[in-house]
C-alpha cells in the first residue's frame, strides 16, 4: 500500500478514487435492515478480514436494535396521534437516535480502520438503506494498472 491517510480532509485531497465496493442488502431472513457479511475480493490488500467483518456485525446489530418494537416505539406512536404528529417536531424518535449512534459509529471506523487504510465508508441512509457504500483510493502519485476511469463503478 503506498500512503496512509490520517484523516477523511487529507484522503479526499491527495487521492483519488480508484473503484467502489457495494455491500448489498440480506433480504434472506426478511426486510429487516441487515446488510451481507460477504468479504468482498477488492478489499483483500486493504484491510484485513476480522475487523470488516466486527463493522458490519455492529451495524446489523445497531440497525436490529433501531427496528425493534417496544414501549417506547408504542408510546411514541400513541402521543404523535394525540398530537397530530407535531410531537416530532420537538422530540427526536427512538429511532432516529439510533441513526445518530450509527452515523457516529460510521465516522469513528473511517477515521481509525478505513481511512489510514485508503478506504471511506458512505453511511447507507445516504444510499436509501439499500447498500453500503465502500470507496477505494489510491495515491494520486501512483497510476493505474488498467486504463480505466479512476470513476468507474464494481456495481451499480
Amino acid at each position: 500500500m503506498a500512503t496512509e491517510f490520517h484523516n477523511l480532509q487529507e484522503l479526499r485531497h491527495s487521492a483519488s478514487l480508484a473503484t467502489k465496493v457495494f455491500i448489498q442488502r440480506d433480504y434472506r431472513d426478511s426486510t429487516i435492515c441487515k446488510f451481507q457479511t460477504k468479504f468482498p475480493t477488492e478489499l483483500y490488500s486493504r484491510i484485513e478480514k476480522s475487523l470488516f467483518e466486527e463493522t458490519l456485525k455492529t451495524l446489523n446489530c445497531y440497525y436490529a436494535e433501531a427496528e425493534k418494537i417496544g414501549g417506547q416505539s408504542y408510546l411514541e406512536g400513541c402521543l404523535a396521534c394525540a398530537t397530530a404528529y407535531i410531537i416530532f417536531l420537538c422530540m427526536e424518535t427512538r429511532y432516529e437516535k439510533i441513526l445518530k449512534k450509527i452515523s457516529m459509529y460510521i465516522q469513528e471506523q473511517n477515521e481509525k480502520i478505513y481511512v489510514p487504510r485508503g478506504l471511506l465508508l458512505t453511511d447507507p441512509i445516504e444510499r436509501g438503506m439499500r447498500v453500503i457504500e465502500i470507496s477505494i483510493f489510491e495515491d494520486s502519485g501512483s497510476t493505474s494498472s488498467c486504463g480505466s476511469s479512476p470513476y468507474s463503478s464494481t456495481a451499480q
